[in-house]
């Protein structure tokens, strides 16, 4: 199966999309209408990619199949997390805290956490950095008290309404 890059993709890849984090990025380079998905995937094992972060290329629109391919099934169930999914999940109050896993919260804290370190300019690079590194739940987590310390229990109350619930 061979994907390429969607335009929606390139521009999401170009302005440095919270959607995309570190090593989606790295990942979304590599589709090139050329290479196999599995040849893809072996490539980058060592970066710690897992088939979930093709799924959430697909979801997102950032890569399609060739025409004539047939593409990966996806659970279409759900709708995509994207950042306006953000802010109606947080808006929920019928959304019960528990409903959530830990990576349907990291999928949802992270672009909060990135726009927040985003903004922080020259004196945020490194936590930004950090953050864009975190590959799952618990790195982004360990994370928060550094990202309050440096902005504040205000600006950052609602990533950690997200992390913690």
């Amino acid at each position: 199966m061979r994907y390429t890059k969607t335009p929606l993709g390139q521009q999401a890849f170009k302005e440095r999309s919270p959607l995309l984090s570190q090593r989606q990025r790295s990942l979304f380079l590599l589709f090139d209408g050329q290479k196999n998905l599995s040849d893809i995937l072996a490539s980058v094992t060592s970066l710690g990619v897992v088939p979930t972060d093709v799924e959430h290329l697909i979801a997102q629109g950032f890569i399609e199949p060739l025409p004539g391919e047939g593409g990966v099934q996806l659970n279409t169930e759900r709708a995509p997390l994207g950042l306006d999914t953000v802010d109606v999940l947080l808006s929920d109050a019928e959304l019960p805290k528990t409903a959530l896993s830990k990576q349907e919260r990291y999928l949802l804290a992270m672009p909060i956490a990135t726009k927040i370190t985003a903004g922080m300019g020259l004196r945020g690079f490194r936590l930004n950095l950090a953050v864009e590194a975190a590959a799952g739940y618990d790195e982004l987590l360990a994370l928060l008290p550094k990202i309050r310390e440096a902005v504040g229990s205000v600006t950052t109350k609602e990533l950690e309404q997200v992390l913690k619930g």
